[in-house]
């Protein structure tokens, strides 16, 4: 016997790109706001440090047995009503910080309904910073002192950084100083007081491992998306007098506060990511500069009155802090002038507005479509979150409806590329936000079985570490460092004094010329030193000469083959060129042809359609001939039914009467053959009639035949004997014969037959002479059973 094969177990499906890079599911955290007073109703609960559970209000519709429905959520870390802004970000926002200086990309946003502290989780109040302001100071207190100078980094329209020499960026950083600052009345504000509170961070925090052989740019940008429009917040429109400016009813303004910045489109880099074209890039070099661009900006994002929250956001906002790093060269002096070599990480810190109900903020006019912008966009990001966990989890490949809204567009590169993404569920306890936060829950359900790449670690370049340290070790550059030539210099002996105050002095001259020999002496050593330095310079010079025609030979080596792939290029887009012209002219034919298979097509659908008409009537009048001819057979049926059951009625009238005469003839005939001989006729008596016995049989004679149940539940017999009528006389008296001799029958038999009785059966349809015996004998066909 065979041994039993184990059944292959079938692959899971495995999307393209997943053996390679790791997938992280999105992080969930939630946090429950503090009723705002104390003896407000609650409708949630923090179980434990990953769930809560949602009861539901008094008042709210029950479920089918009749009891309150209560639900529990999980979540990676929940956050009570007690916690502080550093305990969040230390949890949440630190490692995505860490990871931007490491060179990888982070998403982080607070989603919410309306008026759960979403705003307040981002930016904080006075006195407790919220994520934005503490990732800014991580940022700074870590890449404080490697900081690249103003302008080495410089950003342009393609969603990449240039970076520049330093003569460059100190050219630039004048003109930029040199240049006037454009006064507009927009310009003025007002300090305000809450600036300072909300920046200050009385707790240090600071990434580890920063590379300390790079130099680093941070760069920040903050735009909103307001009904599905994507807006600056950073860029200052100049104020123009002489043009009017329109509100939304049609008025003319004169105030350029109220004047809306043109929207901004969105673009794919080279590396398929979604960047904002045309948006402002602002270098910071501090915490106090970064919050300041961010505040300018947060004063212009639109925040209106609703009577669910006093300052409600009515569009999304997104602020991005980008980080530039390059490595330092070879020497660790300057940046290292390769492009190629920099590594652009961005931190996207998102504040989504809330989701909210018409018939409870009782929105009208401007707020209602507000508010049915923000709906839609919200259920956009639940729609392709939903998709994304179905392509994900079933192996389908269903297209994720990114482009339904601005706010998932902008944000596809992070679910489809790599990076790591958080989100935060900023939930408000009180009862009357029950049905919301329900929803919001299910969202976040969702939204934790979606699994985005993992960011891989980047590497800069291939020299050596430590540049940086050696150069500061070193003092500076080695061109610093004296000479020999001047330490030759240094070591001349002094002039004695040449004065001569005697004839007989013989002393002076001889010890100038010993001084001036020396000084010879050392002359002659400088010229031979020179000659051996001129002697290495000229070889030096010659080695790079040498080195030179080397690079050039190889450079127009190069070039030469460059030139050669650039014509086989060339050649290749004019060959390409001609079989695109073939290909239009092809395309061109076949479309013609198509457009002539197309009408022959619409003819021929017209015609099959007309003939599908004329089928369908076709059909109709069969069906009503079919009808026809089979009310018509039915009603011959039944008529031809009903004639022969008249006509079979008729026959069996017609046969009882004809059985009936017989029969009253057979009596007649019986009555004569058994007449008895009475010479006298006797008187008749009543008396003696009633005294007469009949004989009858005590049982009536047992007849074959048949038993059998019919349908109806009762019985029924069927005789399977012939049927004989004989008739008795009840007087004995003797038969009249004609004679004592019966005549002889055929076969030899005797019987006792006289003339009256052979002609009674001769005339009864019995043959002379028969053994049966007189009387009318019936012969009957047994019956056929019924099946």
């Amino acid at each position: 016997m065979k041994p039993a094969r184990a059944k292959t177990p079938r692959k899971p499906l495995v999307k393209k790109g997943s053996q390679t890079n790791l997938k992280d599911p999105v992080g969930v955290y939630c946090r429950v706001r503090p009723l705002s007073f104390p003896d407000q109703e609650c409708c949630i609960e923090v179980i434990s440090n990953t769930t809560v559970q949602l009861h539901t209000p008094e008042g709210y519709r029950l479920n089918r047995n009749g009891d309150y429905k209560e639900t529990q959520y999980s979540f990676k870390q929940v956050f009570g009503t007690h916690t502080t802004q550093k305990e969040l970000f230390d949890v949440v926002a630190s490692p995505l910080v860490d990871d931007l200086i490491h060179g990888k990309n982070g998403l982080l946003f607070t989603y919410g309904v309306t008026g759960s502290g979403k705003t307040h989780t981002m930016t904080g109040s006075p006195g407790e910073g919220g994520l934005l302001p503490r990732s800014l100071d991580m940022i700074f207190n870590s890449i404080g002192s490697f900081q690249a100078k103003r302008y080495v980094f410089k950003s342009n329209d393609r969603n990449s950084m240039d970076i520049q020499c330093e003569v460059d960026a100190l050219l630039e950083r004048q003109k930029r100083e040199a240049m006037p600052n454009p006064k507009t009345p927009s310009s003025k504000r007002q300090v305000d007081p809450e600036f300072a509170d909300m920046i200050t961070v009385r707790e240090f925090c600071k990434a580890e491992e920063v590379d300390e052989d790079s130099v680093y740019g941070v760069f920040v940008s903050y735009i909103e998306i307001y009904n599905n429009y994507i807006y600056d917040l950073l860029e200052e429109v100049p104020f123009d007098p002489t043009k009017p400016k329109w509100n939304t009813f049609g008025t003319p303004l004169r105030n350029p506060d109220i004047v809306l910045p043109q929207s901004k489109m969105l673009r794919e880099d080279k590396n398929h990511n979604m960047y904002v074209a045309g948006c402002t890039e602002v270098e910071v070099k501090s915490t106090e500069e970064a919050f300041e661009v961010f505040w300018r900006g947060q004063k212009k994002r639109r925040i209106a009155n609703t009577h669910l929250n006093r300052e409600s956001s009515r569009s999304h906002s997104v602020f991005n802090i980008k980080l530039v790093q390059a490595p330092l060269d070879a020497d660790g002096d300057n940046v290292l002038q390769e492009k190629e070599q920099i590594i652009i990480s961005q931190l996207s810190l998102v504040d989504l507005a809330g989701s909210e109900r018409t018939n409870r903020t009782k929105a009208e006019g401007n707020r209602l479509r507000e508010a049915g912008n923000i709906n839609q966009s919200l259920m956009t990001l639940r729609t392709c979150m939903e998709v994304l966990r179905e392509n994900q989890m079933y192996g389908t490949n269903k297209m994720v409806p990114y482009r339904d809204s601005k706010l998932t567009h902008l944000f596809k590169n992070y679910f489809d590329g790599e990076g790591k993404v958080r989100m935060i569920v900023c939930v408000n306890p009180k009862a009357e936000d029950y049905e919301e936060s329900l929803q919001v829950m299910r969202f976040a359900e969702v939204t934790q079985e979606v699994e985005v790449a993992r960011p891989v670690d980047k590497a800069i370049c291939g020299l050596t570490p430590g540049r940086r340290f050696r150069n500061q070790a070193r003092g500076g550059p080695i061109a610093d460092e004296p000479s020999v030539p001047g330490v030759v210099l240094q070591s001349f002996p002094p002039l004695p004094s040449c004065e001569i105050l005697d004839i007989s002095d013989e002393q002076t001259l001889p010890r100038l010329i010993e001084a001036l020999e020396k000084r010879h002496r050392l002359r002659q050593m400088m010229i031979d030193e020179f000659h051996k330095q001129a002697n290495t310079f000229k070889a030096m010079l010659q080695e790079c000469d040498s080195a030179v025609l080397n690079k050039e030979n190889y450079i127009q080596g190069k070039l030469n083959e460059k030139e050669k792939v650039i014509s086989g290029q060339k050649l290749e887009i004019e060959r390409l060129e001609k079989k695109n012209k073939t290909l239009e002219y092809k395309i061109e034919i076949l479309e013609k042809t198509t457009t002539i298979y197309e009408e022959d097509k619409r003819n021929l659908q017209q015609e099959l359609e007309t003939q599908n008409q004329k089928l369908q009537r076709q059909f109709s009048d069969k069906r009503r001939l079919e009808a026809r001819l089979q009310g018509m057979v039915t009603e011959t049926t039944m008529k031809w039914q009903k004639e022969c059951e008249r006509r079979v009625a008729a026959t069996q009238l017609e046969m009882q009467n004809k059985l009936w005469v017989k029969d009253e003839k057979l009596k007649q005939l019986k009555a004569i053959v058994t007449e008895p001989k009475t010479e006298k006729p006797e008187r008749p008596s009543r008396e003696r009639d009633r005294e007469k016995v009949i004989p009858r049989s005590a049982s009536p004679p047992p007849v074959p035949g048949d038993v059998f149940k019919t349908r109806g539940g009762g019985q029924a017999v069927q005789f399977t004997d012939i049927e004989t009528l004989k008739q008795e006389s009840t007087s004995g008296s003797r038969k009249r014969r004609s004679s004592t001799v019966a005549p002889a029958q055929p076969d030899g038999t005797e019987s006792e037959w006289t003339d009256v009785e052979t002609r009674c059966s001769v005339a009864v349809e019995m043959r002379a002479g028969s053994q049966l015996g007189p009387g009318y004998q019936h012969h009957a066909q047994p019956k056929r059973k019924k099946p």
